[in-house]
């Protein structure tokens, strides 16, 4: 058995249904992401695990123990808020033991613990500073040792990152990763950055309109996205509309406003589509018998450094985007310049075209 299972959950405000009946498992040391767009139902969800809200429908299990009817305080279920939400008017060490002073832990045994969970984050040499002199990245370390002090059956993380600077996002990104799967702990993190979903994650549950679109692990989820919409939130992508005008078996021929596109799907001749590539993929020049080639015009180049973005333009809600390694291959080329731009027909990836 999972060691969190959710079935079957609903959730309402008003007429407007914020999870639809949602199926969610995560393994007993896992770190799963919920990753979504505002409104998606992610953070809902997490609320609903934590027991801040009730569920309309549907069943919640932790470690086998049924949660509908169970408090939030008695559900051994540990939460590190956007915010924080520590206590100004407490040192770092008073905020940390908060948490057993209300499981009314003994004295002898919380001041062992807390200092255990200080050094877990590094913040022993600030233990009797006040919070409030503290930078973001040592809030949001106490903030963890005093979700993790307690001992929780789950840790849940409502975009803690979010108030950091990008650099010492992603350093806390990779300590907290370390930090947790050192500990063993099973946790839920909510994040609307799906780079930061890919860093830190086991597993991703991308989530729209209240339901989970796709649940696999960062390197399935990249290469393979199951729907159009996962394909677009996570990563970057060339997306054209197209439809399906030859199949000779499942070697489907798809126009586009790009040119003739070959992939292989299950889709009827006339079916209105979608085709997508990661940009990686695509190289400049003419393909081979097994690549796609297509002609397009530069809108713009953009040099990152260790890589170029090439953005190319083929009609009206149509992108082409092909990302070179290094910054010298694309000299010379200005908007407006025709390319040519290849890619394997085994990356060419197709979903139904929206309704």
């Amino acid at each position: 058995m999972p060691h969190l299972q959710v079935s079957g959950a609903v959730k309402r405000f008003g007429a407007h249904t914020v999870v639809d009946q949602l199926d969610f498992a995560v393994e007993r040391g896992e770190l799963v992401s919920l990753l979504g767009p505002s409104g998606c139902g992610k953070t809902t969800l997490l609320r609903l695990v934590a027991g801040l809200v009730a569920a309309d429908s549907g069943q919640i299990l932790l470690a086998g123990r049924e949660l509908s009817k169970v408090p939030a305080h008695r559900r051994n279920v540990s939460v590190v808020f956007q915010s924080y939400a520590l206590f100004p008017h407490l040192s770092v060490r008073e905020n940390v033991a908060f948490g057993l002073r209300a499981r009314k832990v003994a004295a002898a045994e919380a001041a062992p613990r807390v200092e255990e969970a200080l050094a877990l984050v590094r913040m022993q040499s600030f233990a009797d500073r006040a919070v409030t002199q503290l930078s973001g990245g040592q809030q949001q370390r106490v903030a963890v040792a005093r979700a993790l002090v307690v001992q929780p059956d789950l840790l849940l993380l409502d975009e803690p990152f979010s108030a950091l600077d990008r650099k010492l996002r992603e350093t806390m990104q990779i300590e907290l990763k370390s930090l947790l799967r050192a500990r063993g702990m099973t946790t839920v993190f909510v994040t609307h950055d799906q780079d930061e979903a890919l860093t830190v994650s086991d597993r991703i549950a991308v989530m729209n309109e209240g339901r989970i679109e796709q649940f696999a692990d960062p390197g399935t989820l990249y290469a393979r996205p199951a729907t159009a919409f996962a394909l677009d939130f996570v990563g970057l992508s060339t997306r054209l509309a197209g439809r399906v005008t030859q199949a000779a078996g499942r070697r489907l021929t798809l126009e586009t406003a790009a040119g003739a596109v070959l992939a292989d799907a299950d889709f009827a001749i006339g079916a209105q589509v979608v085709v997508g590539v990661r940009p990686e993929r695509i190289q400049l020049g003419a393909g081979g018998a097994d690549d796609n080639t297509l002609q397009a015009s530069v809108s713009d180049v953009v040099p990152l450094g260790a890589r170029t973005h090439v953005y190319a333009q083929a009609d009206e809600g149509d992108r082409l985007l092909c990302e070179l390694p290094g910054a010298t291959s694309m000299a010379g080329v200005r908007p407006g310049d025709k390319i040519m731009l290849n890619w394997p027909v085994a990356d060419t990836l197709v979903y139904p075209a929206p309704s």
